[in-house]
């Protein structure tokens, strides 16, 4: 969807530089440039011209440009996000390189990417703070965002437990002193109606709005399965004074998706392909879902003097879901007859996040040292409840739905959590001429109370207590030339819950990280080039066992990830745009049930290209633009039982200004219909995306 930033310059300064100065400016100075993106200076969340971004939040917390930061990262602007035609978090990560974006197909329910062959379902963040769910991040409506940054490696140090893979961080929209907007509507294949708006207005020269919404009908691969999303998002930026700012952040979110059943692994290669994605294996009586999720955050900065600074951010989230679905089981013994099982899902959740620090420069001894003081508080509190159902088998060939007969569970599992962490971290990036120095530790307290029940274990008391120090050091050289080398090393902890065989508290999973690389940014044209070798280890992974009789969990496993990652950005003033990545991973499991093994969903080779080409001449206002996507063979399963096929996907963009103001653009995924199993599990087989197309009209002012 199009988005309308930065049209104007003030006095010749970007305006989306918010600074005290320009805003005192008259209108009278604004001059209109067309319609062009302004990048907002040392602002980290604002919009940027095309695909080459100068600087994150996620991996220090301040505006470090990522030249000098020692890690890797990426971001995905908001024109990449839109020229891709990306309408979830999976869809923006797919030309990414280290992340394998959408390991088990396009879930309608929640994203589940992996990270250097690490599980980030739970390692997704909003505007720097988490978002908590037992069972993976819940979705986020990716209109509403500015940009996705993605940090590879262990975050620990700044942001607490996590996996050692990384953290995705999305931001949202923001508010600025100007008047500007867009509206839209779209029509699609598979159905994916929909209308957007995105206005932004300032009301005073102290007070700016911005809204944000989005209906969308669509409909998968299976056509039975339907969802309608509605999205409000607000963004005001006030300016209290010449030196404070106070930004509100809200979004409301009502939706219903529900996962297609999946196929039994005994049909795959038995059956036509794109018959089995279609194959509905749910009944349109049973299958339920009903979400709901609501934001109310806030972000203040203010300018302490003297060099220092406060920054805040907080934010509420409420989260509820009840979800009524299916799944089926692998084995068909007549080749056509799957049995199935029902499984109902009820979840109510509120979660609290405050991230304060103090940030300033020193000199100490001759040397300037960038300093950073933090203290993170989160509380979650959630009511859970799984049940498992037995359900009547259904026909492949000849699939009827009429009530498939739920039985009363068989399987019932409650939890009833709360989780509280605090901690404290501090950070100093050291500038010695051309190397930069970056160090950062944190220690995290984390409580969990509360009890947990299943039918057949009875009720637990869950109450359970760690803590960890995490840290990061590394070192980057700026030469003439825009090449950068860097090294660095990084810790992670997240906490295991529950008890192992013997009944000892599990302890946190341990990660730990050497990288080295090297980023480019040449002074002749816009690019952003980097190249990275890794190898991470986490120790204290939790494996099933059997002991005299009784089954249960032992703290022996050992996993490495190591490779290499490949990604460049370029955009240039003759209208291209290019992405490309490769990433190579080996992963292993070391001890535990499948030592030698590959971790699952984890490829050993995926890559991808993308371009985009304005024209101008006699075909001004026409942008053509394309990717390949390759995605190698991989396991869907941590004993490595399911092999899956590598695959390669091509995706194609058209768009073209009819007016100055309206805008037409034609996206289509997978344009051969490739029809390939992206991942099999003990619950069945599940399909990638069929080809979808989708053509979107804008108008914006």
């Amino acid at each position: 969807m199009t988005r309308t930033m930065g049209y104007f310059l003030l006095s010749g300064v970007s305006l989306l530089a918010l600074s005290g100065a320009a805003l005192a400016q008259s209108t009278a100075d604004i001059v209109y440039l067309g319609e062009i993106q302004i990048g907002a200076g040392d602002d980290a969340t604002a919009p940027v011209a095309g695909y080459v971004a100068d600087s994150a939040q996620t991996a220090t917390k301040s505006n470090t440009p990522l030249l000098q930061t020692p890690q890797s990262v990426s971001v995905i602007t908001g024109d990449m996000i839109e020229d891709q035609g990306g309408t979830n978090l999976g869809d923006t990560l797919r030309y990414t390189a280290g992340v394998f974006a959408q390991p088990y197909g396009t879930d309608p329910r929640f994203d589940a990417p992996t990270i250097r062959g690490f599980d980030a379902s739970n390692a997704q963040y909003l505007n720097g703070l988490r978002l908590m769910r037992d069972f993976g991040a819940p979705s986020f409506e990716t209109y509403s965002l500015e940009r996705i940054e993605v940090l590879r490696g262990p975050a620990s140090a700044l942001y607490g437990s996590g996996v050692p893979g990384g953290i995705i961080n999305q931001v949202q929209k923001r508010a600025y002193f100007l008047d500007f907007g867009e509206a839209g509507i779209g029509v699609g294949s598979p159905t994916a109606n929909e209308a957007f708006v995105d206005y932004n207005t300032a009301l005073t020269d102290t007070f700016a709005a911005r809204f944000t919404a989005v209906v969308r009908d669509t409909e998968e691969d299976v056509e039975e399965l339907t969802n309608t999303r509605g999205y409000l998002g607000l963004a005001t930026r006030w300016l209290l004074s010449d030196r404070t700012t106070l930004q509100f952040l809200g979004s409301y979110q009502k939706d219903g998706p529900i996962t297609p059943a999946g196929v039994p692994y005994d049909l795959v290669g038995q059956v036509d392909d794109k018959d089995l994605r279609s194959f509905y294996g749910g009944d349109p009586t049973d299958d339920n879902s009903d979400r709901t999720i609501g934001n109310i955050g806030f972000e203040l900065a203010h300018d302490l003097g003297a060099g220092w600074g406060l920054d805040m951010g907080f934010r509420y989230q409420k989260f509820d879901w009840d979800y009524t679905g299916f799944y089926v089981n692998n084995t068909v013994t007549d080749g056509d007859t799957i049995s199935r099982g029902g499984n109902n899902q009820y979840e109510d959740s509120n979660t609290l996040n405050l991230d304060t620090r103090v940030s300033g420069d020193v000199i100490l001894g001759g040397v300037q040292h960038q300093l950073l003081f933090g203290v993170d508080l989160r509380r979650y509190a959630a009511y859970e409840a799984t049940e498992f159902l037995y359900a009547d088998d259904i026909s492949f060939s000849n699939p009827v739905y009429n009530g498939a007969n739920l039985s009363a569970p068989w399987y019932t599992a409650v939890s009833d959590l709360t989780i509280e962490q605090v901690g404290i971290y501090a950070q100093d990036e050291i500038a010695l001429g051309n190397l930069n120095l970056s160090m950062a530790l944190r220690h995290d307290w984390v409580d969990q109370t509360g009890t947990t029940y299943t039918n057949f274990a009875g009720t637990s008391d869950a109450g359970q207590s760690d803590q960890a120090t995490t840290g990061r050091i590394g070192a980057s050289y700026l030469l003439d030339n825009g090449m950068a080398p860097y090294i660095s090393y990084a810790t992670s902890f997240d906490p295991e819950v529950g008890a192992d065989i013997d009944g000892n508290a599990l302890k946190p999973t341990e990660g730990e990280q050497w990288e080295a690389g090297i980023k480019y940014q040449p002074d002749g044209f816009n690019g952003f080039f980097t190249a990275a070798i890794f190898r991470i280890d986490q120790t204290n992974v939790s494996a099933s066992v059997s002991e005299n009789g009784l089954s249960g969990l032992r703290q022996i496993g050992e996993v490495r990830s190591e490779g290499l990652e490949l990604e460049a950005n370029v955009s240039l003033i003759d209208g291209w745009n290019l992405h490309g990545a490769y990433t190579y991973n080996k992963t292993e499991q070391k001890n535990g049930d499948n030592p030698g093994a590959e971790m699952p969903n984890a490829p050993e080779h995926f890559a991808s290209l993308w371009a985009t080409k304005a024209f101008d001449g006699s075909l001004a206002g026409l942008t053509l633009g394309g990717g390949v996507r390759y995605i190698g063979d991989r396991f869907g399963d941590a004993a490595n039982n399911f092999a899956l096929d590598e695959v390669v996907l091509v995706d194609l963009l058209a768009e073209y200004e009819i007016t100055e103001n309206m805008h037409l653009a034609l996206n289509v995924t997978n344009l051969g219909d490739q029809a390939y199993v992206a991942n099999c599990g003990s619950f069945g087989c599940y399909y990638g995306d069929g080809r979808t197309v989708q053509a979107r009209l804008t108008y914006k002012w």
